[in-house]
């Protein structure tokens, strides 16, 4: 016993030493107070809130880390009330997702038959603190043979598919109105003449939609849940799209959004360049290497 509690002592300040590293690659600041903030903070402004987007950049390493710390601590202060919903898997893979969740399949089939992206192993923290504390899991995404689609064909190509498909995706129409989120969209694209034709902003609604959709859906169902999403950070900036998406189709949902980016002024930033994009606002260190 003596050697056992020897060794575990050996251990703790090699533990609390990686905390305070990855503590001094990330850095959040509460843009209504306008001060640093804490990930504590973060889990305590749940309280107020049903639904927190996590606006990430995908091949952030200190944002995945962050995000699978954020869903530990959101599943420990809600237990048997909190969920996870994840642009990363798509609305037809849900079976093969509540399958591994339940302990039937191998990850080996979560991964092949459930679509995971080649970055998989940066969510798989979430997925199994999910599993181990039986929290579930939404599949919220739209699957991308529709998306393809409304690209080629437009938003009226949806028409066609069967009532089953059509179940994969946000009821039909889906509100594509022009306006903040469309013009950011432009911007991004490279104006509209790098843009083309509306249907790649349609398409891009349509993922928007069907997130929002399934996160109202789930807690219609589930009342006083406490929902984390994860998706890019263009979905959720500003609460618009897939977070004004949610809030049409549950017009009273309360939404804490963070955004997060690795950013060059890490070291010295201008919180009033990022202050509108979120209510939380997570910069990491740049020179960290990327996850892909």
């Amino acid at each position: 016993m003596r050697k056992i509690i020897a060794f575990l002592l050996l251990l703790a300040p090699v533990a609390t030493i990686a905390q305070d590293t990855m503590l001094s690659h990330y850095k959040i600041y509460n843009t209504a107070k306008k001060a640093p903030a804490t990930v504590d903070d973060i889990i305590n402004s749940m309280d107020k809130a049903d639904v927190i987007f996590f606006g990430e950049e995908h091949n952030d390493s200190t944002g995945h880390y962050l995000e699978a710390l954020l869903f530990k601590k959101l599943t420990e202060k809600y237990p048997g009330r909190s969920a996870l919903s994840l642009e990363m898997f798509q609305t037809d893979c849900q079976i093969v997702l509540n399958e591994y969740l339940a302990g039937l399949i191998r990850e080996k089939n979560l991964i092949t038959e459930g679509r995971a992206w080649n970055n998989y192993k940066d969510y798989r923290p979430m997925i199994e603190q999910a599993k181990q504390t039986h929290t579930p899991v939404i599949a919220a995404n739209a699957p991308t043979r529709y998306t393809n689609m409304v690209t080629r064909g437009g938003l009226a190509s949806l028409n066609q598919l069967s009532a089953q498909a059509k179940a994969w995706l946000a009821p039909l129409p889906i509100d594509t109105a022009t306006g903040p989120y469309y013009e950011k969209f432009v911007t991004i694209m490279g104006g509209h003449n790098a843009m083309g034709s509306m249907k790649i902003y349609q398409s891009q609604n349509v993922w928007d939609a069907t997130m929002g959709y399934n996160i109202a859906q789930f807690l219609k169902v589930h009342k006083d849940f406490k929902v984390m999403q994860v998706n890019g950070g263009f979905h959720s900036e500003e609460k618009l799209g897939t977070a004004a998406q949610l809030k049409k189709y549950s017009p009273k949902v309360r939404i804490v959004n963070i955004a997060a980016y690795a950013d060059d002024s890490f070291d010295n930033p201008d919180w009033t360049k990022f202050e509108k994009l979120g209510d939380f606002i997570i910069l990491t260190d740049p020179k960290l290497p990327k996850t892909f």
